[in-house]
C-alpha cells in the first residue's frame, strides 16, 4: 500500500513490529517537483510507544491484515476493559495503554465497537463515531440570555468535558464525537 493511500486507524508493519496510525498529517510544497510527505504517529501495538514516521506520497507500507469484530462493553477486569464479541461471545481484554481514549467514553454496555483483530489477538478497538453520555454539570440556562450560539462547558457522566450550547442542562443525553471529543447535538 502506497503511503497516500493510508488513513488513520490503520495498522501496519515498520521494524518487525505491528503500529497502529493515529495521525495522519499531510504537508505539499510549493515550489516545483516537489513530492508529498505525510507524517504518522504509530503507536506501537500492545504499549503506548510513540514513533513518528514521515514518508514520501509513492512510498511503500506494510498494512496487516485484519478482522474486525463488531463487540460490546462488558466488565471491567482489574484495570483491563473486556469486550465481548457480539456473535461467539468471546471475550476480547484490552490493557489501558492498547485504548487510551477509551477512559472518555465508555458506559455499561456501550454498543457499536470493533475488535480488531491479528492472529486471533485483539491489537486494537475501533470506538463507534458517536456515543450517548449524560451531563452532570453544566452551568444553569439564562432565560433572556443572548440567542446567539453561545456554549459553555459540560461535564459528562464520564469525567470528559465538552463545550455544549447554552440551552443544554444537567441530566441530558447528548452525543459526542469519538474522533474529536467535540458535541455532536441531543440524543
Amino acid at each position: 500500500m502506497k503511503a497516500f493511500d493510508v488513513k488513520k486507524g490503520t495498522v501496519i508493519t515498520h521494524d518487525k513490529r505491528t503500529w497502529q496510525i493515529r495521525d495522519v498529517q499531510r504537508s505539499t510544497p510549493t515550489g516545483r517537483g516537489g513530492n508529498t510527505t505525510f507524517r504518522f504517529a504509530l503507536y506501537q501495538i500492545g504499549t503506548d510507544v510513540k514513533l513518528d514516521l514521515s514518508l514520501r506520497s509513492d512510498d511503500e507500507v506494510n498494512e496487516v491484515e485484519l478482522t474486525k469484530r463488531a463487540a460490546s462493553f462488558s466488565y471491567m477486569d482489574g484495570d483491563s476493559y473486556v469486550f465481548l464479541d457480539n456473535d461467539d461471545y468471546t471475550p476480547y481484554t484490552f490493557e489501558p495503554a492498547l485504548v487510551p481514549e477509551l477512559k472518555d467514553y465508555l458506559i455499561e454496555g456501550l454498543q457499536g465497537c470493533f475488535a480488531l483483530i491479528v492472529d486471533e489477538q485483539p491489537l486494537a478497538l475501533a470506538l463507534p463515531q458517536f456515543v450517548e453520555l449524560r451531563i452532570v454539570d453544566t452551568p444553569p440556562y439564562m432565560k433572556g440570555a443572548s440567542a446567539t450560539g453561545r456554549t459553555k462547558p459540560a461535564k459528562l457522566q464520564t469525567g470528559l468535558e465538552v463545550q455544549v450550547p447554552e440551552f443544554i442542562e444537567n441530566g441530558e443525553l447528548v452525543r459526542v464525537s469519538t474522533e474529536t471529543g467535540e458535541y455532536g447535538g441531543r440524543a
